[in-house]
């Protein structure tokens, strides 16, 4: 099971080529995918024609959706954030705590291509799918 960061869904629907939305393409229908639902809603937010946002989220919610925010999560979020901070690392997107903490917790790979989950992966553990 990988969880498909947005960043990676978004490089996809452009018909960006890259390393990541390559993977991508090579695990649909292959290996289990997980949707989190804050992926789900930054990757949909963006689309602007109405049959582009109908054809995506078609194909988006086919895939299983997990909740990434909770109380427990948004505790771990605040504490994994704050140990990257005392070593000089701030991460600027609340969501990506989120993500690391989801993945962490649950074992699952993260497919992404945003380089702020270097710092996750380096200093926390998590894994990267296509490193």
């Amino acid at each position: 099971m990988i969880l498909v960061d947005s960043s990676v869904w978004i490089d996809y629907f452009n018909g960006t080529v890259n390393r990541e939305s390559d993977t991508l393409d090579s695990i649909l229908g292959r290996e289990p995918i997980v949707i989190g639902d804050l992926i789900l809603a930054e990757v949909l937010q963006g689309f602007r024609n109405d049959l582009d946002f109908r054809t995506a989220k078609r194909l988006l919610m086919s895939f299983p959706i997990h909740p990434l925010v909770n109380t427990e999560s948004a505790l771990r979020s605040a504490d994994l954030f704050r140990t990257l901070r005392k070593k000089g690392i701030t991460i600027r997107k609340t969501v990506d705590t989120f993500i690391a903490v989801f993945c962490l917790d649950n074992g699952v790979p993260l497919l992404t291509s945003d380089r702020e989950f270097r710092a996750f992966e380096k200093h926390c553990g998590l894994v990267l799918a296509s490193r």
